[in-house]
Order: C-alpha cells, then sequence, then structure tokens
C-alpha cells in the first residue's frame, strides 16, 4: 500500500514591514505640516495648522478636510480684513484732504483782507509812490521804498517812519500765525565804512531795524519772525542807472503762506519752533 505524498503548503508573504511604513508616512505628514505652518507668518492659520495635527492623530479631521469643507472661508477673511484696514486710511486721508482745503481757503480770505487793508492806508496816507502790496500763490509782499524809512546810506529808521512800523504791526496782531520775513535790499553801489564794510551790513542792518519797531507790539508772536540782509543780490531793476537802483533799494514784508495748492508747506521757522 503506498502513501500519499503531501504536497509542501505555499508560504504567506512576510507583511512586517507594514508596520514601519505606515510610521515613515505618519511622519513624512507630520515633516510636511511643520514646513508649511513655519512657512505661515500669519499666527492664526499657525493656531489652525497646530489643530489640524493634533486632529490628524486623533482621527478627526484635518486640515485638508476643513479647507475642503469652506474652500472660501479663508479668502472671504482675508478680503474683510483688506477692507477694514484700508478704509479708516482712506476715511483719514480723505478728512485731512479736505481740513487742509478748507485752511488754505480760509488763508487766502485772511491774507487778501490784510492786502485791503494795506492798500486802504497807502491810499489814505498819500504812501502810494513808496509802498505796494503784492499776493501771489507764496505770500503777501508789503515792498517799502528805502526812502521812506531811512535816509540815504544810513540804517536808523526815521521817526516819522516809526508810525508806518507800528501801523503795520496792528495790522499783522490781526492776523497771527503766520510767518513773517523782514528782508533789506540795496543797489549795486559800493558802500565801505567803518558803520558798513558792504551793502550785506546796511541791508541787515536795516531789515533788523525795522523788524525791532514791529516787535515793540506785545501782540506779535516774535518767533514767527525772522529779518534777512540781502545787499545788491536780489535787484527788482536793473541798477544802470537812478530809477533802477531807487527800486532796488527797499525793505520787504514777506507775510507767507501756510498752504500752497491745498498742500501744507514747511514753516522757515519750524525748526526753531521745535527745540
Amino acid at each position: 500500500m503506498s502513501k500519499k505524498r503531501h504536497e509542501p503548503h505555499e508560504e504567506h508573504a512576510d507583511e512586517s514591514w507594514l508596520l514601519p511604513y505606515s510610521d515613515l508616512m505618519t511622519l513624512l505628514l507630520a515633516l510636511f505640516i511643520v514646513l508649511f505652518g513655519m512657512s505661515a507668518i500669519d499666527a492664526k492659520k499657525f493656531e489652525t495648522m497646530a489643530q489640524s495635527m493634533s486632529a490628524a492623530f486623533s482621527g478627526g479631521t484635518g486640515i485638508l478636510d476643513h479647507s475642503a469643507a469652506n474652500p472660501s472661508s479663508q479668502s472671504a477673511d482675508m478680503g474683510k480684513n483688506k477692507e477694514q484696514v484700508t478704509q479708516p486710511i482712506k476715511s483719514k486721508a480723505t478728512s485731512t484732504a479736505e481740513l487742509q482745503k478748507q485752511l488754505a481757503q480760509r488763508e487766502e480770505e485772511d491774507l487778501k483782507k490784510l492786502k485791503k487793508q494795506m492798500d486802504q492806508y497807502i491810499e489814505n496816507n498819500g504812501l502810494t509812490p513808496l509802498l505796494n502790496t503784492k499776493l501771489n500763490q507764496s505770500q503777501l509782499m508789503i515792498t517799502i521804498s528805502d526812502n521812506a524809512l531811512f535816509s540815504s546810506g544810513q540804517a536808523e529808521v526815521k521817526p516819522e517812519a516809526r508810525k508806518l512800523a507800528k501801523s503795520i504791526s496792528s495790522m499783522l496782531q490781526q492776523f497771527p500765525g503766520y510767518d513773517v520775513i523782514v528782508s533789506g535790499h540795496t543797489d549795486n553801489v559800493p558802500i565801505s565804512n567803518s558803520q558798513f564794510p558792504s551793502n550785506f551790513d546796511l541791508s541787515a542792518k536795516r531789515s533788523l531795524n525795522f523788524l525791532r519797531i514791529l516787535l515793540l507790539n506785545p501782540q506779535l508772536d516774535p518767533t514767527k519772525f525772522v529779518s534777512i540782509g540781502y545787499g545788491e543780490y536780489r535787484p527788482l531793476a536793473s541798477n544802470q542807472d537812478g530809477q533802477g537802483r531807487s527800486k532796488n533799494r527797499r525793505v520787504e514784508i514777506s507775510v507767507l503762506r501756510k498752504y500752497q495748492n491745498g498742500t501744507q508747506v514747511i514753516s522757515p521757522t519750524s525748526s526753531s519752533n521745535e527745540g
């Protein structure tokens, strides 16, 4: 009697490698999530990423599931935040521009009123040949001939000219807050003596002396006033004849605008006031 020969049983494949493979995949997933979180600066997104990692390891929904469930939520939040940030900026810019426009209009009215008062004073006192005013985009200019203020080659203000200086100071006090430059000018005829070595010295002393009389008015703010001597170097007319030289010998009072074309300009006295 013959024995039956048993066929060898087929061996099952070894599947133990699945365990380290699954661990490796889990670690890679965690690495990618961490890298993604590090690339996002927004703290809110980082917090969301941390919650998603926790949910992924605990069997909950991950960050991909959350994004898939509501793909437009992040873009909607970003749009809302952007609108909230830009709206106040636009409102502030609009309100600032509107305020500057109103202040520029008020300034224009002030300077026109001052010019009208000055022109009326000149006419009433018969000073038309000696004084004139001009309003432009940068300033109100009051020009006074040197004959109305000084003797030839001298810097002391004539006694009769002090009344003019006081009248001008009274008009200026009605419009406080404006920067004022008092500048002296001469012709090109050289001057050299013990008192004034040059036309620069003469023009500077004349402007300073006139400014001092203006500031005898306690209602004026001295920090808003500046005295400058230009000598012969800013002529109004040619120095080739006596008439031109006469126009060039003058004192100018410049009431400066604070706004030009609706935009605030830097004050020439701001640096001294900031200290």
